[in-house]
């Protein structure tokens, strides 16, 4: 019965139960011509729809409407009277009416008129269903029906709701007193209640007739029985639940807004969640500006706004219930002035949000100085703005609008409310993000300040190198790696991983650069290089736990742990002598196109103190490839290290123009998207120096031969065509040799390198190592090194097995003047 209902809405006015009119019903369009007659029109007036359809309503009264009172029902949604009408017969017929002015489907607009027939007057019966209705409910908004469907009956409250008497509606259909979807499903319910005697639950949220606002209602659709427990009728109950509506919807909407904002630490999709929980639930239209003052990175946030002059900003975010979002007249990132004295500016100033009308004239004067607003806000008809700061422990951020065109209602006090919590929130985000953004710039200059800047010039080795940071919610690490020149023409290739990420691991990363560099520096072997290392670590361990957190520096304390792989390449020997800490195993490709790892002893990582670590040497033939990384590169959620480092061996075997764009292929494969974890990569190509390019002589342990050494030197130095450098090797090489020869033990041996620079090297059997100083004036020695440093743009001494090896290096370029 509730289909066909609907069904008879959507065809015709004509309503009938069972065959039998019970209500007249007549539509007029516009022009007061007769659209629609039903058979109870029929019956109250005698005329067929056939005699009507089609001709003047105005026929059909007693008497004609004044023309004035014609002008002011045009105006009208609703109206509700008493008509004298003419019957067929020609008699005068008093009748109430009650007329909707609706636009149905067609689109054009028509009256829609209603009265009930005989009897209009209440029935006994009806106090019956009264009693009934008031034993078995509680006193609230209340209509009774029949069973027939018929209204009977209804209480004050609901009169005061639908702005209707008890008169004008008794005898009407539910649908036929409230024109609307919404009636037709309380219609339907009420047949429901009918056709299965149990009660129907709802929740509306609609307009109620007369009302400028919507509430929301719950209703409750009842049977009503006699005392025989025989159905007489339905009683409808409503209650007026808007301000609890609201406040779950509040609710709602701020449980949404926790799970929704601050997904991320990015700025701009933080502001952008706020917009996009807003609408069209709170607003039609959202925008987030925030001041241009937070741009840098690297500069913190001022505390508050200028006191006066305009504000400059820059759109963030914007949301809106348009597809296209047509209300912005910003891009997202786009910057603007807001002058003095509009509804943003002041809300930043006061830190106070504010609701405001369009003719408001912190709107309306702001509004007035752009074209581009101005004819947004007039062709919308925006009616009601909301501006919300965003302040986050004690710092202004920027400032959220919140429009509203869409919906009819103007922006209350608790939608301010709302906002403000919603903003609140928001901001902590934001600020959050603004932190984290500042901290992970700062951690990654930092970072790449301690990471070489330009790896050196050398013929040892060609290199190609990659650092990329780990992603943003790792936040950078301590990775890092470093190319080193050593004497003799050598060259160490360092890669090492500190534990954790943050500013502590860089800041920890950069102490361990500074002292395998120095440790470098004294020729120290690997293992012995990693020894002194991981005493190091094990120190800076013990600092880190006895220092004591703050809340301003909640990173101090807790133990440091590190990996390192350290390699020495020999460019004469073709000789790499490796160790490695915890690291993982680099990987060497032939000269024939085959890659493997490199067979090292594992070795402890740094930090757990007292344990030895073993070097290994290995052959790198002319046309090999050493690879050194950090465990980012080959370890990731869905892949272990065994099978990431056999897909990095065989991508290093895959053919590339350079190393550089080997690097890349590689990278490419293995880390499609940004690493979980900082990653170090180091590609060597090993180069072997010709024997051309060495000159080795044995010097006998006689003092006489010194002479003929620096004889032999200087003819190399010639041969070579060195002849800048001919006064100072003549000078180095009788210097290193004469003190080898009176304070040394044989074996002595000299060589001469010839690199990028010249290297003098004398080696004796003998450990003790010469130290530089300065003589005294009537001193008769002591001026030997002091000349060679001063002659020498580097010299030094490393110690091996046999005994120990002093060295001065010069390079080809002019000493300055005033050097020595």
């Amino acid at each position: 019965m509730g289909q066909r209902i609907a069904a008879d809405r959507a065809t015709r006015p004509l309503a009938e139960v069972d065959g039998e009119a019970l209500t007249v019903r007549v539509t007029v369009d516009e022009h007061a011509t007769v659209t629609g007659w039903n058979t109870g029109a029929e019956q109250l007036l005698g005329y067929s729809a056939a005699q009507t359809v089609g001709r003047s309503a105005a026929d059909l009264l007693a008497e004609p409407i004044p023309e004035q009172d014609l002008r002011s029902l045009s105006e009208l949604p609703r109206w509700h009277g008493k008509l004298s009408v003419r019957h067929r017969d020609g008699r005068r017929l008093e009748i109430k009416v009650l007329a909707h002015h609706r636009t149905p489907e067609t689109g054009t607009r028509e009256w829609f008129l209603v009265s009930a027939l005989a009897p209009q007057q209440p029935r006994p019966s009806d106090d019956a269903l009264v009693s009934w209705s008031f034993a078995q409910f509680p006193s609230c908004a209340q209509a009774l029906y029949d069973t027939s469907l018929l209204l009977r009956r209804v209480n004050d409250e609901t009169e005061q709701i639908l702005g209707l008497t008890e008169d004008d509606m008794r005898g009407l259909h539910l649908e036929e007193i409230w024109d609307s979807p919404d009636a037709d499903q309380l219609a339907q319910g009420l047949v429901r209640v009918l056709e299965t005697g149990e009660p129907q639950y709802r929740e509306h949220f609609l307009r109620a007739p007369g009302e400028r606002r919507e509430h929301a209602w719950s209703t409750v659709l009842s049977p009503l029985r006699d005392q025989a427990g025989e159905l007489r009728g339905v009683c409808h109950t409503a209650r007026d639940i808007t301000e609890q509506y609201w406040a779950r919807k509040r609710l709602q909407l701020i449980a949404e807004a926790g799970r929704s904002i601050g997904t991320t630490l990015d700025v701009m999709r933080t502001a952008q969640e706020l917009a996009d929980v807003t609408v069209p639930e709170l607003a039609d239209f959202v925008t987030v500006d925030l001041l241009t003052s937070l741009d840098d990175p690297h500069e913190p946030p001022p505390a508050g706004v200028p006191a006066a002059g305009h504000l400059v900003l820059r759109r963030v975010a914007h949301q809106s219930v348009t597809p296209g979002i047509p209300e912005a007249v910003l891009g997202l990132g786009d910057v603007d002035e807001y002058p003095e004295g509009s509804a943003p500016v002041e809300s930043l100033r006061s830190g106070l949000p504010a609701v405001h009308r369009t003719t408001d004239a912190a709107v309306a004067e702001w509004v007035a100085r752009d074209p581009a607003r101005m004819s947004k806000v007039s062709e919308l008809g925006t009616h009601s703005v909301m501006t919300v700061p965003l302040t986050a422990r004690g710092t202004t951020l920027g400032v959220a609008v919140f429009v509203r065109y869409h919906l009819p209602e103007p922006f209350q006090q608790d939608d301010l409310a709302l906002a403000e919590e919603l903003a609140a929130r928001a901001a902590i985000c934001i600020d959050n993000a603004l932190r984290y953004t500042r901290e992970r710039g700062t951690a990654e200059m930092l970072q790449r300040s301690l990471l070489p800047q330009g790896l050196p010039e050398q013929a040892a080795v060609e290199i190609a190198s990659r650092y990329l940071p780990a992603g943003a919610h790792a936040g950078v690490g301590g990775d890092w790696f470093d190319v080193i020149q050593l004497s003799g023409a050598r060259v160490a290739l360092v890669v090492g991983d500190v534990v954790g990420h943050g500013i502590r691991a860089s800041a920890t990363m950069g102490r361990l650069r500074t002292a395998v560099r120095t440790l470098a520096d004294i020729d120290l072997p690997a293992d012995e290089l990693l020894t002194h290392l991981d005493d190091l670590v094990v120190r800076l361990s013990t600092e880190e736990e006895n220092a004591q957190p703050t809340g301003r520096y909640p990173e101090i304390g807790g133990e440091v742990g590190a990996t390192c792989l350290y390699a020495v390449y020999d460019p004469i020997s073709r000789r790499c002598s490796l160790a490695r800490a915890g690291h993982p195993l680099p990987a060497v490709v032939s000269p024939d196109g085959t890659a493997e790892p490199v067979d090292l002893p594992a070795g402890p990582p740094l930090g757990l103190g007292g344990l030895p670590f073993e070097a290994a040497e290995i052959d790198l033939p002319e046309g090999s490839l050493l690879a050194l990384y950090t465990d980012g590169l080959i370890e990731s959620r869905d892949r272990d290290i065994d099978d990431g480092l056999h897909r990095l061996c065989h991508l290093l075997t895959q053919p590339a123009p350079s190393l550089d764009a080997l690097c890349d292929t590689v990278l490419a494969d293995l880390l499609p998207q940004r690493p979980a974890d900082d990653v170090a990569f180091l590609l060597a190509r090993p180069h072997a120096l010709d024997a051309s390019q060495v000159a080795t002589w044995e010097i006998p342990d006689d003092p006489s031969f010194v002479a003929q050494a620096r004889k032999d030197a200087v003819a190399q130095v010639e041969a070579w065509g060195l002849d800048d450098a001919v006064f100072v090797t003549e000078l180095v090489v009788s210097e290193l040799v004469t003190n080898a020869i009176r304070h040394g033990q044989p074996p002595i041996q000299l060589r001469l390198i010839h690199d990028n620079t010249l290297i003098c090297e004398v080696s004796d059997g003998s450990n003790t190592a010469p130290h530089l100083r300065r003589a005294r004036t009537y001193d008769e020695g002591g001026r030997g090194l002091l000349l060679v440093a001063q002659l020498t743009q580097h010299w030094g001494t490393r110690q091996s097995t046999q005994g120990k090896t002093i060295w001065a290096e010069q390079t080809f370029e002019p000493v300055p003047p005033g050097h020595f």
